[in-house]
């Protein structure tokens, strides 16, 4: 009995729905673009939230890809390396560690210059810390006196390929031309270095491809004039997400400057941007949402006006108040579950579809809305999560059945005898 008496409450509302339902156009168009609204808001958060979770991802990934999880450095030169690489290495946590030599030159090849960054990898230890091999898109990975490896990007705009000879100045030829001559003594000269290329590698990101350049440890150390002397040790963790507790234990038993940093201490500028990007795209979208709801809010306000002596009838005929602040929150949460359910399956066909949609832009409009010189990737990236959807979904939902409240509370206001007073 309990259960067709709630079957039989459904149709009185259902009936009721359609007995207050707005028959001017212009009520009906506003009603359609409240709904456009929620699937606007929840589709359009459903995309932001995806790709910048997608760029966070990526990021991360490229990050850890082509650095260390740890660094080791006092920030000049490290003359005992060797000692400081076993100590390092016989820390719980750690799986190995090499040392680099990293610092800018000066390039030119085919009368272009540039000024990339090189990066000296010591050939046995380099691999088992930072593994690179998998990014060799073209060549064969060779470090040696003569043969250098350079970023795909680096190579695509200076018009290098396998084989090319560059000519690199180093800062020690630099540093060498500011000395003065002494008398008696003739003037030494460094002259620049030429190596050949050997490979070229693709880590999917602008920044490394373009401003990079491999060389052996040896030939890295040869062009900054260090000796057997080194810039830092890499450290690879056993796992990256917890590098700081490495870091936190090693900084325990190293002495001032020697400091160890982890990937997240060295990159904080492209995750603090991801993240506030992210938030403040969110918070900008919610406000389509809250339009949309206001929106949905005023029809229903149109309604109440327009419906007064039928609301009244209804109340002189013993429709009870909370019948009537059912008619108008079922009517938001209608409009709530069909707009985001219409919002979800928008956002997520956008969000699939994504790259195709780019393509097509570039190539019929001309326009780079993703230019890989500012985003460092060539696609957009994107991780649909599934927890996040369901919590856009439902904050559509809630935002139209509460902006529902506000026109039934009022139409709880009609006054049976007034509105009647004319008929």
């Amino acid at each position: 009995m309990r259960q067709l008496g709630r079957v039989h409450r459904f149709v009185e509302l259902f009936l009721a729905m359609r007995y207050l339902r707005p028959k001017r156009s212009f009520v009906s168009a506003i009603t359609v673009l409240s709904l456009l609204g929620v699937v606007c808001g929840v589709g359009v958060l459903i995309i932001v939230t995806s790709v910048m979770k997608g760029f966070e991802k990526e990021i991360r990934e490229k990050i850890i890809g082509f650095n260390a999880h740890l660094t080791v450095t006092n920030y000049g030169i490290l003359q005992d390396w060797r000692q400081l690489s076993d100590l390092v290495s016989k820390e719980p946590g750690v799986r190995g560690a090499t040392p680099f030599v990293v610092g800018p030159v000066l390039v030119e090849i085919n009368n272009k210059i540039s000024t990339p960054t090189i990066r000296g990898v010591d050939v046995e230890t380099g691999e088992k810390v930072i593994p690179m091999k998998k990014t060799l898109v073209a060549g064969e990975w060779l470090l040696g006196p003569d043969t250098i490896l350079v970023g795909e990007e680096w190579a695509r705009r200076n018009d290098a390929w396998i084989g090319d000879k560059v000519t690199v100045y180093s800062p020690r030829n630099l540093n060498r031309l500011r000395q003065p001559q002494k008398p008696g003594q003739p003037q030494e000269y460094y002259l620049p270095s030429e190596y050949k290329i050997a490979g070229i590698f693709s880590t999917g990101f602008f920044e490394y491809d373009f401003n990079f350049i491999l060389f052996s440890l040896n030939e890295a150390q040869r062009l900054y004039d260090l000796g057997d002397s080194v810039q830092g040790l890499f450290v690879k963790a056993e796992d990256p997400m917890n590098a700081f507790v490495v870091k936190a234990s090693l900084n325990k038993k190293l002495h001032r400057p020697l400091q160890a940093l982890t990937w997240m201490d060295l990159h904080k500028n492209y995750f603090g941007q991801v993240i506030v990007e992210r938030r403040v795209m969110s918070f900008l979208l919610f406000f389509i949402m809250l339009v949309a709801a206001i929106g949905l809010s005023s029809t229903l306000i149109t309604v109440t006006v327009q419906k007064t002596k039928e609301i009244g009838l209804m109340k002189a005929l013993g429709a009870r108040d909370s019948q009537i602040v059912a008619i108008f929150t079922l009517y938001g949460l209608i409009i709530g579950l069909a707009g985001s359910a219409l919002g979800v399956a928008f956002g997520l066909l956008t969000v699939s579809y994504r790259n195709q949609f780019l393509d097509w832009l570039n190539g019929t409009f001309h326009i780079q809305v993703f230019p890989v010189e500012i985003y460092n990737f060539t696609r957009i990236p994107a991780v649909v999560d599934g927890s996040s959807i369901a919590w856009i979904a439902i904050l559509g939902v809630i935002l139209s059945t509460a902006a529902a409240l506000v026109p039934a509370f009022a139409a709880l206001r009609v006054d049976p005898a007034t509105s009647l007073h004319s008929e």
